[in-house]
């Protein structure tokens, strides 16, 4: 996948071995060979100064992960040559993270970090005081796949298009039954998110299908606040005492959620 605004000082993906690390839309196999696009070309010659025979590994988010090894270093159609596979695939938990966008700088961290907690949905939604409202879908797809790259998943978040929080709640029990939606309120008493997580936790909802629903920097809408607490599929949760940013809310309302009900 090109990378959005790349150039020449963007980070390396590599994992922790120190390789570089891709992530390609074609089949993944023993023996099999994969002509890269011309944006993944040019980053590995030009950029990363590879030549013949040096080693990638590779994922699709399906067939895990592959090392590879450079056959033909082309600067517009290198040829990579599928060696073995590392890694076999893995899901990522079934935890989505809906929330209201921000602005760019900001929506592309929330991309970023929601794929390093492992969301597998990054659902934006827009509700009544969200200011942001025009998206662009390949950016934060792309934002999502270079953390994949980074922080070593062989598995991608599945980034949908922005919908209407109403809409979305309307057809709820159709497109994600049985999914616990856990809506984070900033006028729920600190403290509470502590008691509403052991609670499902106790229910048994730990890995359970769960949805973090995050709210705009001017909070949810009175109307907005009364639809959810009514809403029987739906906990609440505190954001606790200090009043955070929308991106910081998201990613912190992940952790305690992955701690308490995840696979950490």
């Amino acid at each position: 996948m090109a990378r959005e605004d790349s150039d020449d000082t963007h980070d390396t993906p590599r994992c922790a071995s120190g390789k570089a690390r891709l992530y390609v839309e074609g089949d993944l196999g023993k023996g099999a060979s994969l002509t890269l696009d011309r944006d993944q070309s040019h980053y590995l010659v030009n950029v990363l100064r590879m030549g013949a025979d040096a080693q990638v590994l590779l994922f699709n988010g399906r067939d895990g992960e592959w090392a590879a090894r450079i056959a033909e270093p082309h600067k517009k159609n290198c040829v990579l040559e599928l060696v073995a596979r590392t890694r076999a695939q893995e899901p990522l938990p079934d935890v989505w993270l809906l929330f209201a966008p921000v602005k760019k700088a900001r929506l592309d961290f929330i991309a970023q970090k929601a794929t390093e907690m492992g969301a597998a949905v990054i659902q934006p939604v827009i509700t009544e005081r969200t200011v942001v409202t025009r998206l662009k879908d390949e950016r934060l797809q792309a934002n999502a796949v270079e953390a994949a790259e980074q922080c070593g998943l062989v598995a991608v978040p599945e980034v949908r298009e922005a919908e209407k929080l109403g809409s979305l709640l309307a057809k709820w029990e159709e497109t994600a039954p049985g999914r616990r939606i856990l809506f984070c309120d900033e006028s729920e008493e600190p403290g509470a998110a502590r008691e509403a997580l052991a609670r499902l936790a106790a229910e048994g909802w730990r890995g359970a299908p769960l949805a973090v629903l995050i709210g705009p920097e001017g909070g949810f809408s009175p109307k907005e606040r009364e639809l959810l607490r009514g809403r029987k599929d739906t906990a609440v949760l505190s954001l606790g005492p200090r009043i955070m940013r929308a991106d910081t809310a998201a990613i912190a309302a992940l952790a305690v959620v992955g701690l308490a009900l995840g696979d950490w």
